[in-house]
């Protein structure tokens, strides 16, 4: 089975629709969501209604959450971008009647985890699936990660950070590098157990504005998971131009596509 996973779109509509143009031609089986669809960019309903008709499994991410309920724990232009976002999915002008009530619904009733076989999917991680970030220097925090990893049986993908990579028990963590001219790195993923930062499609924050997912190629539980690292160029100049046309959004969201941070 070949399954195309993505995370952490943030409203960027450029970025999504080219990921997915990417993923047609991959002639995957499935595409997963493991959240944060929405919060930073300028297309929250468009990328939500996208997301809800092509993606069979989707997972709530922390500013999913923040846009249906009050926002916690966000930095203030955060805060203001979700806020914004919020009142788009409320109230976007050119949704079509009920259509945002629909997108609402979607929203609230998406799951925190899901877990197939040896596979789970969040997006934060196994032990705080909507809000605890793993960042790559973890590896240097061994007790986190091992209290971590005890709660992954086999694999689990997940996003937040917006850094791709793969985590190992030892622990380490693996950085795809994808040359500017290619578009993937593939890793087999290690025994015992792995986890996988997919990346971001949306707001990318490695260095590389190109956007980020994953292609799972699993089999059964004890054959070995093959993960492929693709990157992806889209117009990020149009998302920041339209990020700059909002005044509740920071011209820095806008800014920051440009360079990958």
């Amino acid at each position: 089975m070949k399954r195309a996973i993505i995370s952490d779109i943030h409203g960027n509509l450029e970025a999504l629709q080219a990921v997915l143009a990417d993923i047609d031609r991959q002639q995957v089986d499935a595409v997963s969501c493991l959240g944060d669809i929405v919060g930073y960019g300028p297309n929250p309903c468009e990328c939500v209604t996208l997301v809800r008709d092509r993606c069979g499994l989707v997972i709530l991410g922390n500013h999913d959450q923040g846009a249906l309920f009050d926002p916690d724990g966000f930095n203030v232009g955060a805060e203001r971008a979700i806020r914004w976002t919020r009142s788009q999915l409320e109230h976007h002008d050119a949704m079509p009647r009920n259509a945002n009530s629909q997108l609402m619904d979607f929203l609230g009733e998406l799951p925190r985890t899901h877990t197939e076989g040896s596979l789970l999917f969040v997006h934060g991680s196994a032990r705080r699936p909507l809000d605890e970030y793993v960042f790559p220097e973890d590896i240097y925090n061994p007790l986190k990660m091992t209290h971590i990893f005890e709660l992954v049986g086999r694999y689990c993908f997940q996003g937040h950070t917006h850094i791709p990579g793969v985590f190992t028990v030892a622990p380490d963590f693996e950085s795809p590098v994808i040359a500017v001219g290619d578009d993937e790195w593939r890793r087999p993923l290690p025994a015992p157990k792995a986890m996988v930062n997919v990346g971001s499609v949306g707001q990318p924050r490695d260095g590389d504005p190109r956007a980020s997912y994953v292609i799972a190629e699993t089999g059964s539980d004890t054959e070995p998971v093959v993960v492929r690292f693709r990157r992806v160029p889209y117009a990020a100049e149009t998302t920041c131009r339209k990020i700059h046309a909002i005044p509740d959004l920071d011209r820095y969201l806008g800014d920051r596509l440009l360079q990958g941070r």
